[in-house]
């Protein structure tokens, strides 16, 4: 499985994974995390994970990660363009109507273990 890329924001993705897996940290939002993604898909990585995992709405947490294929395909998986485009319409929508909350340091270290923990166990 180590011909994946990991793209996320999350600091413990980061330092987890970034031994056994090529690993891009985006200094940003969900939103720079999903640009980049579709930027990969454009150039014919597909999505191994969905944009939008587990049941946390996209405006309560600042972390995400996403897994894309290391390895190009020959023309645009359609499948893995309209799953990250509609992950970016679903967190502008969620930001706008309700933005992200001030969490305290402890909640955003919360919201970083389960962001890892749900990438972890998809490849695992």
């Amino acid at each position: 499985m180590e011909s994946l890329i990991v793209i996320t924001n999350n600091p413990m993705s980061k330092r987890e994974f970034e031994e056994k897996y090529k690993t891009e940290f985006i200094e940003g939002s969900t939103m720079e995390v999903y640009k980049k993604a579709r930027n990969y898909i454009h150039d014919g990585h597909r999505l191994l994970t969905h944009p939008i995992m587990g049941s946390i709405k996209p405006n309560e947490t600042p972390y995400r990660t996403v897994v894309i294929t290391k390895k190009y395909f020959q023309g645009l998986d359609l499948q893995s363009i309209e799953l990250i485009e509609e992950a970016m319409h679903t967190t502008e929508k969620f930001l706008k109507d309700f933005g992200i909350p001030n969490w305290g340091e402890k909640v955003l270290e919360d919201f970083q273990l389960i962001d890892y923990d749900l990438i972890y166990h998809a490849l695992t």
